[in-house]
């Protein structure tokens, strides 16, 4: 007997050692779970970005790609500008230059060329007969026959030595005239410095540069228009990601409140005391409550794919908005003394159109300048090779000059008065469409501020809607306890109450993006 209670004390002790064994792995692991469920759940916390209002503003201002066209169209405008401050400086340019010429330029004709080169033996064949000059004189009786005699024989003498000295040394001159002629053109080389400074263009200079200052400026108030338009888009989409994300919450609470009214049926179902239409009722009701807690998840995680995107996040980034879990995601109100002259001074549309007259007027004088006359001074540098100004010499040779060019329309049948008119026409289209969008400016600015007291009052009366909502269905919920009150009286509380929460916040972010319009509207949202 002994020896069998031994025996079964040691089965009893082993099986608890089992126990014990099991328990401790199932606890282990358990623990272990946590552990990592834990740690797990701190990294993805981590991991998940924490953006404010101004964040999100400030990446998508950095990410836009409109923002940064907008600076490179800035960038643009103030090159131009500076591209045209040098039109008031003198511009120097080179040129230089090469030619061959199958044919030489020649001063002299060919006949000339044979004349000079032979104008010694052209003059020793025209010397006039002596013999017969001194015979003449003889029968005259002016000289003697001795004398005619002596003077031939002199004659003789001086026309052997001309034809053997004279003529050559006369040819051998004319050869070098037709030398000294010669061009050796062939081979061209020329260069030109040239300066040119204007000095009257008719306001022309000055009316271009004013245009590139006011399109400098233009190019400003469209930056300033695209950041405006960015920070709209930034603050719609960012407050519509806290809305749905409030109305998240309030689907997961309303489903947790379904599911327990659901509960209390399904027990009174039990003890006999609700029927099975009851309780399919309110099934049909939690599959609903179900139904729009996914309708919100979704809605939530597109919202903020689009938020994403604005701020040049990747879509796929895990971000959480600092006002998205708040009880009142209102923030400060906007004044009420907003006035239309807030938004004439600050209103970049208006400026941008106001610019545009000012560059349409500009133009006018661009145009007007074109058909006054121009002065200019030119002054340079002219050299080639070979050297015209020094008998062709096969060196460069140049020579400076200055000078002043006078332009002036003379008629042109009145072509320049039609150019002026068309212009000053489409000045006064400009201060036209100026003056409508301030009509324009003015009527949004009266429905943004009508807006946002219209959101403000139903904000009111949304929050005392949820107070009233909240006593119903606390009464409900109470008279269901007790007995006196049925579930379909408790669920048509419970979707009175949902529907009053979600106009409560659709009203608060009616106010917010109201207030986001007003600002926009004023100019005033940077």
């Amino acid at each position: 007997m002994t020896r069998n209670n031994e025996l079964h004390m040691l089965s009893e002790m082993g099986n608890c050692y089992v126990f014990e064994r099991q328990r401790f792995r199932k606890y282990g692991l358990m623990l272990a779970m946590v552990f990592l469920q834990s740690t797990f759940a701190a990294i993805q916390t981590e991991a998940q970005q924490l953006l404010t209002l101004d964040s999100c503003r400030s990446m998508a201002l950095r990410n836009n790609k409109q923002m940064s066209a907008a600076k490179l169209k800035q960038e643009v405008a103030f090159n131009t500008r500076k591209a045209l401050r040098t039109k008031y400086l003198p511009k120097v340019s080179a040129l230089g230059g090469y030619e061959y010429m199958s044919k030489q330029v020649s001063i002299l004709s060919d006949d000339q060329k044979t004349a000079l080169s032979n104008i010694g033996t052209t003059m020793a064949s025209t010397t006039p007969d002596m013999g017969a000059y001194i015979s003449s004189l003889v029968q005259k009786g002016l000289m003697t026959v001795q004398q005619a005699q002596q003077m031939g024989a002199i004659m003789q003498q001086v026309g052997a030595d001309f034809g053997q000295t004279t003529v050559g040394m006369l040819n051998g001159l004319g050869q070098e005239v037709v030398d000294a002629f010669h061009t050796d053109n062939r081979h061209m080389f020329g260069v030109s410095v040239m300066l040119r400074q204007p000095i009257y263009m008719g306001g022309a200079i000055t009316a271009a540069n004013n245009i590139a200052d006011h399109a400098e400026h233009l190019a400003a108030q469209r930056s300033e228009s695209t950041l405006q338009n960015t920070l709209y888009n930034i603050d719609q989409a960012y407050w519509q990601v806290v809305s749905i994300r409030q109305k998240e919450k309030l689907a997961a609470k309303y489903l947790e409140v379904v599911e327990k009214l659901d509960n209390d049926v399904q027990k009174m179902i039990a003890e006999g005391v609700a029927t099975q239409a009851d309780g399919l009722k309110v099934k049909v009701k939690v599959n609903e409550a179900e139904m729009k807690l996914t309708q919100a998840q979704d809605g939530l995680v597109l919202s903020k794919m689009l938020l994403c995107q604005l701020c040049g996040l990747p879509i796929e980034s895990e971000i959480t908005l600092a006002d998205e879990d708040k009880e009142n995601i209102l923030s400060s109100l906007s004044p009420d003394d907003a006035s239309m002259q807030t938004a004439i001074e600050n209103r970049p549309e208006l400026k941008m159109l106001q610019t545009a007259i000012d560059i349409s007027k500009e133009a006018t004088k661009v145009i007007r300048a074109a058909y006054l006359p121009h002065v200019g001074l030119t002054a340079g540098y002219l050299g080639t090779n070979p050297n015209v100004y020094n008998g062709f010499q096969r060196k460069f040779g140049g020579v400076w000059n200055v000078g002043v060019l006078v332009h002036v329309p003379l008629w042109n049948w009145f072509e320049g008065e039609y150019k002026i008119r068309a212009s000053k026409a489409a000045t006064g289209i400009a201060r036209l469409e100026l003056s409508e969008a301030q009509e324009l400016i003015e009527l949004q600015v009266n429905q943004c501020k009508f807006k946002v007291k219209e959101a403000r009052k139903k904000l009111a009366m949304a929050t005392k809607n949820v107070e009233k909502a909240e006593e119903n269905l606390r009464c409900a919920n109470v008279g269901f306890q007790e007995g006196v009150m049925t579930a379909t009286e408790v669920m048509e509380a419970q979707t009175a109450w949902i529907q009053a929460k979600s106009q409560k916040i659709e009203a608060e972010t009616d106010v917010q993006l109201s207030q986001v319009g007003l600002r926009k509207a004023l100019g005033i949202l940077n």
